[in-house]
């Protein structure tokens, strides 16, 4: 994942956050919250996961599904913009 170290410092504070929401939903769970709360705890930090896994994707896909270097005709980027609609639209 050498391209990840260029958003390092964004992912860092993505996956933080992340952590940040499964301690309130802990705390949330540990001090007997109402269903519905712990329930909008999990629902939130599942949307900050399938935020930080698109992220990712996106970034995967953009630098490795094709060496442009050795086949630089091969790139679609309709293609790949089509597929990242998609897996953006799955993960939300």
């Amino acid at each position: 994942m050498t391209h990840t170290i260029e958003q390092k410092d964004k992912l860092l504070a993505r996956a933080r956050r992340l952590r940040g929401q499964v301690v309130a939903v802990e705390r949330a769970i540990e001090s007997e919250a109402g269903c519905e709360k712990v329930m909008h705890l999990l629902a939130s930090a599942r949307a900050a996961m399938a935020g930080l896994m698109a992220v990712v994707v996106e970034d995967h896909v953009l630098t490795h599904l094709v060496d442009r270097e050795k086949h630089p005709d091969a790139f679609n980027a309709d293609a790949a913009e089509d597929l990242l609609a998609v897996v953006r639209t799955y993960l939300k």
